[in-house]
């Protein structure tokens, strides 16, 4: 039940068994080629494939078909995950085999005050999670921070990065190559804008490393996360290259990117939007809704977050930003393994002129309002939550908004832990909420 696999002519098993144009679209079928038990039998009689269903009935009907063969398969019940309210039409846009819907509790936290250059006011955030305590501790953090006036969050750095690798003969090859790129960057941004009318290349930075080149071009994506993007434009750069100079492409992505990974380089040079948020705290709202001090806060937070972080040799010197960047990226439909990138986080917290200064520093938080997950039903709700969905005006300004948003909660989600961390009361709140 795997994917076909193309033939030395460049057709697949599906087509060739088929016949061109293979049989009829969506709920297409006669008789009882189109009743689900029927479907699910020659599926398991290895007539019909998993893959091939889309082609014999609605993806609905699919997704039931195939609840049924793992039904059997596995003698589970999946009638919960069968429950779903997304469009399963639209749904095979963003996944392949469809059966049902994995489905998650989501809270919201807030509303949080954000004085941002995109975000403006308050407001509340979804978090789906499975972690008791966490939508609480956030709301609380959210509260301290709204009753001290609102985070400040600015974004300083945008950029969708995508790095292929090219091969070549020696290092002097590769230096040649690197100079042609660095003359020529024109050349390949007009290259990359004839496979999109939204993005655009900002820059292209060559590494030569022995006999491999690699370019990170980082572009504006606008509301759209943009890595589909940024994935097919970098094609069309690697193109030029290939053509113009004496390096041969291996791979479009090279690892430079980097997605998907811990990587020090998104930390220093940002990936998809760098964005800051900041808020002093006056002492007796750090009494009141979190009953401790800003010393003791400021005093956690060095300890954990920078000497221990340090020590441990991490990427993130934050207490759980993930936390917070997750909970958002499952609720609004973005990419969840870009949370990897997302927690790379520096927070700060320092008393000063008789309150708690804080901030924290996401390097590379990767989102978007456009595209991917975000038009799925629930998602779609969750965007409409905080206010930010579809496309902006000017196009990346709801992108840059749900960034300043999340980074508040981010922000918030840290001085809560930290705050729970030096009142001690960390075991207990989960005690009470989280077992």
């Amino acid at each position: 039940m795997t994917d076909p696999e193309p033939d030395a002519d460049g057709e697949t098993d599906a087509e060739s068994e088929a016949g061109p144009g293979g049989e009829a679209g969506p709920g297409g079928g006669s008789g009882d080629h189109a009743d689900p038990e029927t479907l699910a039998g020659r599926v398991l009689d290895g007539e019909v494939r998993l893959y091939e269903l889309e082609d014999q009935v609605d993806a609905a009907t699919a997704a039931r078909v195939r609840r049924l063969v793992v039904e059997r398969e596995t003698g589970v019940d999946l009638s919960a995950t069968g429950a779903f309210a997304f469009d399963a039409e639209n749904a095979t846009s963003n996944i392949e085999n469809l059966v049902g819907g994995a489905q998650l509790p989501m809270g919201v936290a807030g509303p949080v005050a954000v004085d941002g250059e995109a975000a403006a006011g308050e407001y509340y955030l979804p978090v789906a999670t499975t972690e008791g305590a966490l939508v609480a501790s956030v709301n609380r953090g959210c509260s301290a921070v709204t009753a001290a006036g609102g985070a400040t969050v600015r974004i300083t750095k945008r950029g969708m990065t995508r790095a292929p690798v090219f091969r070549v003969e020696d290092v002097a090859a590769g230096a040649a190559v690197v100079e042609w790129v660095e003359d020529h960057e024109d050349d390949l941004a007009a290259a990359a804008a004839t496979t999109t009318s939204h993005g655009e290349l900002q820059s292209v930075t060559p590494s030569l490393v022995g006999d491999s080149v690699f370019l990170r071009c980082s572009y504006d994506t606008k509301d759209a996360m943009g890595m589909n993007m940024a994935t097919i434009a970098t094609r069309e750069v690697a193109a030029v290259v290939e053509r113009e100079t004496p390096a041969s492409l291996v791979a479009l992505s090279g690892n430079l990117c980097a997605d998907k990974k811990p990587a020090a380089i998104n930390a220093v040079e940002g990936r998809g939007r760098t964005v800051t948020a900041d808020v002093t705290i006056p002492r007796e709202v750090v009494a009141e809704r979190f009953d401790t001090t800003p010393e003791a806060v400021a005093e956690a937070n060095t300890r954990k977050n920078l000497v221990g972080s340090a020590k441990a040799g991490s990427l993130g010197f934050n207490a759980q930003a993930a936390n917070v960047v997750a909970g958002i990226f499952v609720a609004t439909g973005q990419d969840e393994a870009h949370v990897v990138e997302g927690s790379n986080c520096i927070t700060t917290a320092e008393a000063r002129d008789g309150g708690l200064y804080a901030s924290v520093s996401l390097a590379s938080l990767q989102v978007g309002t456009v595209g991917g997950g975000t038009g799925l039903a629930t998602q779609s709700e969750a965007l409409d939550v905080i206010g930010f969905s579809g496309g902006g005006d000017p196009p990346g300004s709801n992108a840059d908004a749900l960034a300043e948003v999340v980074a508040a909660g981010a922000l918030a989600g840290e001085l809560s832990l930290l705050s729970a961390l030096a009142s001690r009361h960390l075991s207990s709140a989960h005690e009470e909420l989280g077992r």
